[in-house]
């Protein structure tokens, strides 16, 4: 292959680069962003977070209660996060902006095919509340949400005393992670347990 032949193929793939180079630029810029877990109507009600099985599954109880009577119904409570959230919380041990996390409710049975002992989870889901963290929206920094089927939700007024219990005695950022056993450790490690939470748990008797 002669000068002037060198210099052609040169040439043509120097374009075939660029072109290649402008395509992925392209494709980059043309590819859908990833959207955010909280989705907000225009009326600023929270739209119902239909994937929210497929998050991250952090733990479940069941029959719990943050008060000494108990309701008589044992549920189980399942706890979802979102990915992104959960990913920043095992690098910082706390929750980033956009935080969302799903508490899902569903009634228990004893007695089902071959169980003789124990609960399982039936699948008629009680109900579903979810706790968001967004800072420019909500005053406090989180907000609680409560849905009833499948349709947008109205904001828990910051009156309802689920903001108080989760600031008196959240482990981290007003979450209960004392209750998600992967992420317990994370917080210890990272140093991100509330004051509150410290205080708690030296004044339990297990502690002493």
């Amino acid at each position: 292959m002669n000068r002037h032949h060198l210099k052609r193929a040169g040439l043509i793939l120097a374009m075939i680069g660029a072109a290649t180079g402008a395509g992925v630029l392209a494709s980059r810029a043309d590819a859908p962003r990833a959207m955010k877990a909280a989705v907000f109507t225009v009326d600023g009600k929270l739209v119902f977070p239909a994937d929210y099985r497929r998050w991250i599954y952090l733990s479940s109880g069941l029959g719990m209660s943050y008060t000494p009577a108990a309701s008589g119904m044992v549920m189980f409570d399942n706890v979802f996060v979102d990915r992104a959230a959960y990913e920043s919380f095992l690098q910082k041990g706390t929750w980033p902006e956009g935080t969302m996390m799903v508490l899902e409710n569903r009634d228990s049975r004893q007695n089902g095919s071959i169980n003789k002992n124990g609960h399982f989870q039936t699948t008629g889901r009680m109900g579903v509340e979810v706790h968001v963290k967004d800072g420019k929206r909500f005053k406090s920094g989180w907000a609680f949400y409560a849905f009833d089927g499948e349709g947008p939700a109205t904001m828990i007024p910051t009156s309802a005393t689920c903001y108080a219990c989760h600031a008196a005695h959240a482990a981290v950022d007003t979450t209960f992670v004392q209750f998600y056993p992967t992420l317990l450790p994370i917080a210890q490690a990272k140093g991100t347990f509330s004051a509150a939470y410290r205080a708690e748990e030296a004044a339990a008797p297990s502690a002493k």
